[in-house]
């Protein structure tokens, strides 16, 4: 009887995901725990992200990069948590000593100030603000990132730095 092999056996396929696992996994936390305000949801998210690309690895297309594969994903990943019913229910506030250590060339690095206004933009401004400027994606890996037109990241863009600047100048975020 011979030895039947899948996807999920494929030696190439193992390697392929435990490369994206050691290339993306810190990129993936930082972004989840961003999103949800918490530690262990992010880490959680974390998981369920590379659980997802390891279900899926062979049909990725490369019709992006494989970083914005990845990081659609754990938006996708991230949104499913943020509207589960329990997930209302948590304290979700988060202060800029609470994120995960950073390389020094991160948004938050730079200026705790500036992370904080962002953690108070809108959900849609702060994903483009936060894959912008935080990930160093381009606007057609964020349009692909969040399923948006290449307009639609633009105006995101603008209306967060606008909101940002109203911000950090001490102005009310008008929501």
């Amino acid at each position: 009887m011979s030895n039947v092999t899948g996807p999920d056996t494929a030696p190439n396929h193992d390697q392929r995901f435990e490369r994206l696992v050691d290339q993306y996994q810190e990129s993936v936390l930082r972004t989840c725990y961003l999103y949800l305000c918490d530690k262990t949801l992010a880490e959680d998210a974390t998981q369920e992200t590379f659980l997802r690309v390891y279900r899926t690895i062979d049909s990725f297309r490369g019709e992006s990069s494989e970083k914005t594969w990845i990081l659609k994903i754990a938006m996708h990943t991230c949104y499913d948590i943020n509207h589960s019913g329990w997930f209302r229910f948590m304290n979700r506030h988060v202060t800029p000593e609470m994120l995960p250590d950073q390389s020094a060339n991160t948004i938050i690095d730079r200026d705790e100030e500036l992370a904080a206004a962002v953690m108070k933009l809108p959900r849609k401004l702060r994903e483009a603000i936060l894959l912008h400027y935080y990930q160093g994606l381009n606007n057609n890996e964020i349009a692909d990132a969040l399923n948006i037109s290449h307009s639609s990241v633009s105006g995101r863009l603008k209306r967060g730095r606008e909101k940002l600047k109203n911000l950090l100048e001490g102005r009310e975020l008008d929501e």
